[in-house]
């Protein structure tokens, strides 16, 4: 089992001995060092080359989300896993966007931690099941087409698809077996129930864009 390395960026003195003990004494795991402030974790991780960073989001000072901004495009291997005692949609986002690869929240008991850690090496992205679910639901909101696409029945999702990869009407009934007025009925609902008025928002729309 790869030994992975860890540095932690917490300005609370309790909870960053407790994340300290749970990395030392865990085996395959590595402390490389602590920091108590954005500032001196940029300053003082060059050296140390974790694995992986355990990163408060709210730090006194530069929070821990403008820190992973800052060091994510110098070192693009290091792993950021955010620490966090809340779920707010809006840090989520922005932690994510500044190049964290992993949230998870502080009453995580230290088995869990580990092996998100793990996770995060092995190139997963862990995250809370509360905290996944919220990202699920943001992702759907900012793409409402993925609850239009639901809407849609076996056959039109197979029809979009062909429609998709560059089909004719007359292709797509050779294809499917079916009559070419039933292809273009079946377009017709398949533009009504995602709210389209040709091919191209509908395929725009099967994409996501």
């Amino acid at each position: 089992m790869d030994v992975i390395s860890v540095c932690i960026v917490e300005d609370n003195h309790d909870i960053r001995q407790a994340l300290e003990q749970i990395i030392m004494m865990a085996d395959g795991y590595q402390l490389k060092g602590s920091f108590i402030s954005g500032e001196s974790a940029i300053s003082g991780i060059a050296d140390l080359q974790p694995d992986v960073v355990l990163m408060d989001i709210n730090l006194g000072g530069m929070s821990g989300i403008d820190c992973v901004r800052e060091l994510k495009p110098r070192y693009p291997d290091m792993l950021f896993m955010m620490c966090t005692v809340y779920e707010e949609d809006e840090k989520i986002f922005e932690a994510l966007s500044a190049g964290a690869s992993g949230y998870i929240l502080k009453k995580t008991a230290p088995g869990k931690l580990l092996e998100s850690i793990r996770e995060l090496a092995e190139g997963g992205a862990p995250m809370s099941s509360q905290i996944a679910r919220k990202v699920v639901a943001a992702f759907q909101e900012k793409n409402p087409a993925s609850g239009l696409l639901d809407s849609l029945s076996n056959r039109e999702h197979e029809i979009l698809e062909l429609l998709a990869k560059g089909m004719l009407y007359k292709e797509i009934s050779t294809r499917l077996g079916i009559a070419h007025e039933t292809v273009r009925k079946h377009v017709y609902h398949i533009y009504e129930k995602l709210h389209v008025n040709n091919r191209i928002e509908a395929v725009n729309k099967y994409f996501g864009r």
